[in-house]
């Protein structure tokens, strides 16, 4: 299924008009009962966790409970079918992720259409990853690993968490940027059991996220090469973007807050003015941090844009690299 760009954009552009004085009456009274915020993924990852987060300050600012609710399953599809077919009132909201824009070309037969059916909310988090390699390998920097996956072609193997994922996606658009290196794919069921690998030699790099990383960093037993933000990270401050040295390059986990489409748009202002709010407040900063996350912010509208442009960036890598779901 191809996302529509415009159509996402339209919606979110709309978000931003004047609400019916009958909508400014009904977010008055919002929220009158508990809201469900829905995570396409299992309980105790980082997206939970800050769905989490958010929920609790919800709660606490708005007078009524925020509820999580995990229905992991297909990429994230299970979850935000779910909200698609939800009534737009406001009480189902979505955890939206980077996942949602992969899928959204991934995935040809879904029975939505992300961009079209899920009206932006407000942006949370931008999240790094961190090319990392087996000591073995002769590469201490970017350049010296191209080059030297340039000269033993069909080599070198990089693991993920599993076909379709971001630590997949992003080392896809690294093989492309860099010149279409030829890596092969291992592709795991989660980036750990691809972590204990690289440390046992079997494959020999991957896209790692950054918390699950970083003691093997420290003790030596990986060798950070670059971060795949266009910045580089506050928790490893020394290891360079991999924009240092492949211009343009940009690969992160984003994270933020969906509706149904049709919900009114002064719910959503509403919402959205609570989650700048806590994005806003030093605490709730902080704890961002220690999922290794940078707070986003900004209105619905730079959402939805942020979201389309995600869809059509992993558009292209998927359809170059011909990635097709498990």
């Amino acid at each position: 299924m191809t996302p529509s760009r415009r159509q996402f954009l339209r919606l979110a552009a709309g978000l931003a008009a004047p609400p019916l004085l009958s909508g400014i009456a009904y977010a008055d009274s919002y929220p009158s009962r508990p809201v469900r915020i829905i995570v396409g993924f299992a309980a105790g990852g980082p997206n939970d966790i800050l769905a989490r987060l958010v929920a609790q300050w919800c709660s606490q600012r708005l007078g009524q409970q925020f509820i999580v609710e995990n229905r992991p399953g297909a990429g994230s599809n299970i979850a935000t079918e779910a909200v698609v077919r939800a009534p737009p009132d406001g009480y189902t909201l979505l955890l939206v992720g980077s996942p949602n824009a992969i899928n959204a070309t991934l995935y040809e037969n879904l029975d939505f259409n992300f961009l079209r059916d899920i009206a932006p909310v407000a942006s949370l988090t931008r999240g790094a990853l961190v090319m990392v390699i087996h000591p073995w390998v002769p590469a201490h920097t970017i350049p010296e690993f191209i080059a030297y996956a340039r000269a033993n072609p069909g080599k070198l193997s990089y693991g993920s968490g599993g076909v379709g994922g971001i630590t997949h996606i992003a080392a896809e658009l690294f093989k492309q940027e860099a010149g279409r290196l030829d890596l092969q794919h291992v592709p795991y069921r989660g980036v750990a059991p691809a972590i204990t690998d690289l440390i046992g030699g079997q494959v020999q790099v991957v896209f790692a996220n950054l918390a699950p990383s970083i003691g093997y960093i420290v003790s030596g037993r990986l060798r950070p090469l670059g971060i795949t933000t266009a910045a580089r990270s506050e928790a490893l401050p020394d290891v360079p973007a991999i924009d240092e040295f492949v211009p343009g390059y940009e690969a992160s986990s984003v994270f933020g807050l969906g509706a149904p489409k049709d919900t009114p748009a002064a719910i959503i202002d509403r919402l959205n003015n609570e989650t700048n709010a806590a994005l806003a407040d030093p605490g709730f900063r902080m704890r961002l941090r220690s999922l290794d996350a940078t707070a986003l912010g900004g209105s619905p509208g730079d959402f939805g844009k942020l979201m389309a442009g995600e869809t059509e960036k992993w558009a292209k890598v998927i359809s170059l690299a011909k990635i097709r779901p498990e």
